[in-house]
């Protein structure tokens, strides 16, 4: 994650012209890799315990002081999580999301392996595998959010548009525009905390070029003034058809 979000920090360059702001999503696709990985793991480590207590194999019961130590973690990874989740939030930031549900997925397991140690330690050796079996339970919350982490970043690293609000929202400051008669098109992408917009912009078809090209300027201007995480605007200007069909 922290690999990730340095080298999409990193500026534009001739081999990257539209910044390294991909390696966000490409680190957030791995994390949450990484916690369906991790659920899987642990749903087998779970299974191949209770299977083996199920056949005879001896368990030992759990301590008591383990639930102190697990009260901790949970604690710590919820502060954690509520930080990491606001900063990643704050910043719209999909690899900081990840990680921030890194920090839940231990908080998840830690108190799903508290509640089956308790039950172990009330239930005694009958009830010594209910933290195996809350962990299973765990594993499937963490599957879950892996999965809802895995995709809004492949979305992004296939350049699919942001919401429709940020678009029309685009589309009113460039109408806006002194000389502008019309947006024709609008495509946003978005590349890590960056967007980058295409548009088609229509004007008086009698206008100079030298005019035109101004206007195209101020659209530019305004919409990364109004909206600092545009990182680019290219405008392409064009005759407004209804005039040009007159002519």
């Amino acid at each position: 994650m922290w690999r990730g979000i340095s080298v999409a920090a990193a500026p534009a360059d001739d081999e990257h012209p539209y910044g390294h702001t991909k390696a966000e999503p490409l680190a957030a696709a791995f994390g949450a890799v990484t916690l369906l990985i991790a659920a899987v793991w642990i749903a087998d480590r779970s299974s191949v315990n209770i299977y083996a207590w199920a056949n005879g194999s001896h368990r030992q019961q759990p301590k008591w002081f383990t639930l102190v130590a697990l009260a901790v973690v949970v604690l710590v990874k919820e502060i954690t999580f509520r930080f990491v989740a606001r900063e990643g939030a704050d910043t719209d930031n999909s690899a900081v999301k990840t990680d921030a549900w890194h920090h839940r997925s231990d908080a998840i397991t830690s108190v799903a392996a508290a509640i089956g140690i308790a039950i172990a330690l009330v239930g005694g050796p009958r009830f010594v595998c209910a933290d195996d079996a809350a962990a299973i339970f765990a594993a499937l919350i963490i599957a879950w959010n892996g999965w809802l982490l895995l995709r809004p970043a492949t979305n992004e690293l296939m350049d699919q548009a942001p919401d429709h609000k940020v678009i029309e929202g685009i589309r009113t400051l460039a109408s806006g525009v002194v000389g502008v008669a019309r947006v024709e098109k609008c495509f946003v992408r978005k590349a890590g905390h960056l967007l980058f917009v295409e548009m088609h912009v229509e004007v008086d078809p009698e206008m100079t070029v030298r005019r035109s090209h101004e206007i195209a300027h101020d659209v530019k201007n305004k919409i990364r003034e109004r909206m600092p995480a545009v990182s680019d605007v290219l405008v392409h200007i064009e005759p407004l058809r209804a005039l040009t069909e007159k002519m």
